[in-house]
């Protein structure tokens, strides 16, 4: 092939290798308002965040800014909100208690959080449009979740692509065998990342972080967090980067710098033989 048929090739190859990311790459919106105040577009989710009366136990601390109701927060901890069960490794125990409450406070969070503006992507499922992405989790809570969970029991390090789904609820798929947390996970670093497909980003308590533990009459210390990754978002939109608008464009242009790279790279090592 000659140089521009290569350079070519190495666009397209480059472009279909980044059309599985577009939607992590840029923001939903350019309004620090709606960011900073976001509700996810997702089953059980109000369109804006308010106060609630009263929410149910381990979702209390929302409750004077919410992205869910009682009645949501109740039904998540007394049925299957989405006809998930923790207990998918049933024959070797059910998830203890300690554990359950750990899930159980993550379930509030998603239900519940209007923090999560800055790091929400766009989805096709029947629960929801929206989930999301690599919000970064404080260190310590992470490592306390997998600490209450390490001898329980599962068949995946994946429960949002590797189990199997029917009117029953979820199953381990035919030949995966249940075992420990920690053999299937591994570190607290690994089990926050993966077990919801990358929803969460183990991220040391040094830096701003989520927690998914705190007292709510004292406030909402992920409010701090959400503010900080907003106006860096709007610096970041101040340099010409506007949203989902020019992300085409940001592609295309990534795609032929990295090409025209990768060419060159490689003509230079065949002159130099």
């Amino acid at each position: 092939m000659s140089y521009w048929s290569d350079l070519i090739m190495n666009c397209i190859s480059i472009l279909c290798l980044f059309s599985v990311f577009p939607l992590i790459l840029s923001q939903l919106s350019n309004d620090p308002d709606q960011l900073l105040n976001w509700c996810l577009d997702g089953m059980h989710h109000k369109s804006r965040p308010g106060p609630e009366d009263e929410l149910f136990e381990q979702c209390t601390p929302w409750k004077n800014r919410s992205c869910c109701t009682h009645n949501t927060t109740r039904n998540a901890h007394l049925s299957n909100l989405y006809n998930f069960s923790y207990d998918h490794c049933s024959h070797k125990k059910n998830m203890s208690e300690n554990c359950r409450r750990h899930f159980r406070q993550d379930l509030c969070f998603y239900e519940c959080s209007p923090n999560i503006g800055p790091w929400t992507v766009q989805v096709s499922m029947k629960i929801r449009n929206e989930r999301f992405y690599q919000v970064p989790l404080c260190e310590s809570e992470c490592i306390a979740w997998f600490s209450a969970c390490v001898d329980d029991y599962t068949c995946t390090d994946n429960w949002v692509r590797n189990l199997v789904w029917n009117k029953q609820g979820n199953h381990c798929k035919k030949g995966l065998e249940c075992k420990t947390f920690k053999e299937i996970f591994g570190t607290a670093e690994n089990f926050c990342e993966k077990v919801w497909d990358d929803s969460w980003k183990y991220t040391p308590d040094n830096q701003p972080c989520m927690k998914i533990w705190f007292d709510g009459e004292k406030g909402n210390p992920n409010d701090n967090v959400t503010i900080l990754k907003v106006k860096e978002l709007m610096e970041w939109g101040k340099s010409g980067v506007k949203g989902r608008d020019n992300l085409p464009l940001n592609f295309i242009l990534t795609a032929v710098v990295m090409a025209l790279f990768v060419q060159q790279k490689k003509y230079c090592s065949l002159s130099s033989v």
